[in-house]
């Protein structure tokens, strides 16, 4: 087994959602929990800590996509409680096919003109380009292509979907609009916010940290909420701390008031005061490169691999103590969760199939086949999460033992990305992701063109997967559950994926409350900062 670390120092990932950029409707639990009881500081400064910088702040983007909800809103929310509220919109109708949402009186972008029907439908038609292929704006937005239209003097909103799709509004509807003055020069929201959120970025350093500044008179926030009460902050600080020792450290000592901790330094934190939010997650989430010249792209060998493993020591590993085996690709609160794992999975049976394969041991114990031996690059960053390199490196013990060879990298969760997006030069890659909320969420990453600028970057082409999201989509929301499940475990059926354990992170808040929406994304409005 070969062993390599390579880093860039500028290459650090952002605390998003999706570790393999899965992204902003991701799905969580939590909520205002504090035993923070002084009082509140009137203006005052947060300051919330990063896993990575943050490259580009366009919400569009593969990586601006975290921090968007400071400076961005979008026609719909999601409370802390997973309940969808309004937001720029104050109505909306929705069917299969179509949803048609009514704006908000009153919300003007950052630069002070009025947000209208025809500036959203812009927004919404050049996030949904696949022309301008914005990866951040796939992860949110459905899988079929839509159409936009709207009507300044009604306030409206329409979108039409080529063909059904279950969930528009947690779709289309959590998007984040970027305003006019934006979308005349995409390339300045690299660098500068232009939307209607409470907070307009203010300041930027590479590598951060990155400052939002409170605009006056928001008061279109989720469910109507404002950024005026006491307590509120006037600036947000973003700052970047890779190390989640020094998160933990900075947490204890007020150098920062807010960070998510995912490992093992959560125990250290426990009984100091801080305010906390549970956010369930799958840790391990990994993928297969399908692509036709890497060895995976043969299903006995992938399934093979799977087959081998102990997932229960994998778990452990994956926690840091005592983990429980994922049960599906989505975290447990997610809709339509269930145990799609047992059952589906392949077992060592597949193992014994490699010789019907061809596959056999030559003199030093390699697994070859055709006179050529097996050799993989198996990719994990601790980026990602503090124990994922272990959970990777366990995977290449076990796959050694069988006879490959394993060249085990660690890198910057940015190179991780570049390698899945990019250069395609992987075989297995090791993350961890919040999960999605919603199972259609999971589809631009198992099924459609691996071309660039898709987000299928594991080439997985598996019929029954797509035959089921089909089938899936012509149903309303949660009614769809069955076959999404079927769907899933058509997918690790065929060792498309591998999801290693059930888990959860915290986000901890020092002298601040705040209100937690899926997938650890915090209410920027529902923050406030206490003496």
């Amino acid at each position: 087994m070969h062993r390599r670390t390579a880093s860039s120092p500028r290459a650090r990932p952002v605390l998003a959602a999706a570790a393999v950029v899965v992204s902003a409707a991701l799905a969580g639990c939590g909520g205002e929990v504090s035993s923070t009881r002084t009082p509140v500081v009137v203006g005052g400064t947060v300051t919330i800590a990063t896993a990575s910088e943050t490259p580009s702040f366009n919400p569009y983007s593969q990586f601006g996509l975290s921090l968007a909800p400071y400076a961005y809103d979008s026609l719909a929310e999601v409370a802390r409680d997973g309940s969808v509220v309004s937001g720029l919109a104050e109505s909306w109708q929705a069917g299969a096919a179509s949803a048609r949402f009514t704006l908000r009186k009153g919300v003007t972008c950052s630069d002070g003109t009025a947000l209208t029907a025809s500036g959203v439908a812009r927004s919404l038609r050049y996030a949904g380009d696949s022309r301008n292929r914005l990866i951040g704006a796939r992860a949110v937005l459905p899988g079929v292509p839509f159409t936009v239209s709207a009507d300044d003097a009604a306030r409206t909103v329409s979108v039409r979907t080529a063909s059904p799709y279950s969930f528009i509004v947690r779709t289309i509807g959590l998007l984040p609009v970027v305003c006019p003055a934006g979308l005349a020069d995409p390339g300045v929201l690299d660098r500068r916010s232009e939307g209607t959120g409470p907070y307009v970025l203010s300041g930027y350093a590479s590598g951060g940290p990155y400052l939002f500044t409170r605009r006056e008179g928001y008061a279109w926030g989720p469910g109507g909420a404002g950024n005026a009460a006491p307590g509120q902050p006037e600036r947000i600080v973003v700052t970047v701390v890779p190390q989640e020792s020094t998160v933990a450290n900075l947490l204890l000592t007020g150098g920062v008031n807010i960070a998510m901790v995912t490992g093992p330094d959560r125990a250290r934190l426990t009984g100091h005061g801080l305010a906390t939010a549970q956010v369930p997650t799958v840790v391990g989430l990994t993928f297969f490169n399908e692509r036709s010249d890497r060895p995976l792209h043969d299903p006995v060998l992938r399934r093979a691999l799977v087959g081998a493993l102990d997932r229960k020591g994998l778990a452990n590993v994956a926690i840091g103590g005592d983990g429980a085996p994922a049960r599906h690709l989505t975290a447990r609160n997610s809709v339509c969760h269930a145990d799609v794992a047992a059952g589906n999975l392949p077992s060592r049976s597949a193992v014994r199939a490699l010789r019907a394969a061809g596959w056999t041991k030559d003199a030093r114990g390699r697994l070859v086949k055709q006179g050529r031996s097996l050799r993989l690059r198996l990719l994990s960053s601790a980026d990602f999460g503090s124990t994922l390199p272990s959970v990777a490196e366990l995977m290449a013990v076990t796959w050694q033992a069988l006879g490959v060879d394993v060249d085990l990298v660690g890198e910057s969760r940015n190179a991780v990305v570049q390698a899945m997006y990019g250069s395609g030069d992987f075989d297995v890659v090791v993350g961890s992701s919040p999960g999605p909320s919603l199972p259609a969420q999971l589809v631009p990453y198992f099924s459609g063109p691996p071309s660039s600028g898709e987000l299928n970057f594991a080439h997985v082409s598996n019929p029954a997967y797509d035959r089921f999201v089909a089938r899936a989509l012509r149903s309303p929301g949660a009614a769809g559950c069955a076959d999404w499940n079927r769907a899933a475990a058509a997918l690790l059926r065929s060792a498309d994926a591998l999801p290693v354990a059930d888990g959860t992170s915290t986000v901890y808040g020092y002298r601040t409350t705040f209100a937690v929406a899926p997938g650890g994304r915090i209410l920027p409005t529902s923050i406030r900062l206490h003496r």
